[in-house]
């Protein structure tokens, strides 16, 4: 006998282009987005300023190191791992940073340079080779660029702009989706019980993993595995699925 712990219901909406406009909207496929951030996104000592910028499918350009590549997929019923989510095909966020000399965000490794060289499309985690990427650029203050405090503000930051993104994902049509899966979490009485282990960063600066944010792959609310110190933390299939793990490398 089977018993249902919790159901997942993922609605995609899909992008084939992106447009400039004085705020968030989605239309006919295409996602409307203001270029730059708003004055009450940066209020905090550490961050200089924050750039949004396009990529194209087939478009290269010289990078600062990358602090992370992530989906757009906001909750619109229930929490991470049951309900139902909102999420975006076709376009992901990439956040670069260094500070305003030009310093890459690093405590040690790089990822600076040709985005052509640093970034491999089509793998688990990454763009595919059509996908859009929106391009947040991250500039702290002079030296804070291998400060913990500063990298976490700046992804706070980052967030901030992606959020405007979510609120209005959270409005669009339940009906106009493109594709729709259901993930069901279930003891299957008399089977084997499986678990994985998954070991993951937690050197500090920039590399850290947050647990369990507000919004799939988010920031806010996250729980620092560094601040956690490392405690072992069971995740159901469905919440894992759902983004309750965001690698901030």
């Amino acid at each position: 006998m089977n018993q249902q712990l919790r159901k997942l219901v993922i609605k995609t909406y899909h992008v084939q282009d992106i447009e400039w406009s004085d705020k968030v909207g989605y239309n006919h496929h295409t996602l409307s987005l203001p270029k730059r951030t708003h004055a009450d996104l940066l209020d905090h000592p550490h961050v200089k300023s924050l750039d949004v910028s396009l990529i194209r499918p087939g478009e290269d350009r010289q990078i600062y190191c990358i602090m992370d590549i992530l989906p757009i997929a906001t909750k619109v019923l229930g929490r991470l791992g049951d309900g139902i989510t909102h999420t975006m095909t076709g376009v992901y966020v990439m956040i670069t940073g260094a500070d305003e000399t030009g310093e890459s965000v690093q405590n040690f490794g790089s990822s600076e340079g040709l985005l052509s060289e640093q970034l491999y499309r089509g793998r688990a985690g990454t763009p595919g080779e059509n996908d859009l990427i929106i391009h947040i650029e991250v500039r702290l203050k002079a030296g804070s660029q291998i400060l913990r405090q500063a990298v976490n503000e700046g992804h706070a930051q980052a967030d901030r702009y992606v959020q405007l993104i979510r609120e209005m994902l959270k409005q669009v049509s339940p009906n106009d989706y493109d594709e729709r899966h259901t993930f069901v979490d279930q003891v299957r009485t008399g089977k084997p019980k499986v678990a994985i282990v998954k070991m993951v960063a937690a050197q500090g600066t920039m590399y850290d993993n947050l647990l369990l944010p507000r919004e799939p792959a988010g920031y806010a609310g996250g729980k620092s595995v560094v601040d956690m110190e490392g405690v072992p933390v069971m995740l159901s299939p469905n919440e894992y699925r759902d983004g309750a793990l965001r690698a901030l490398t």
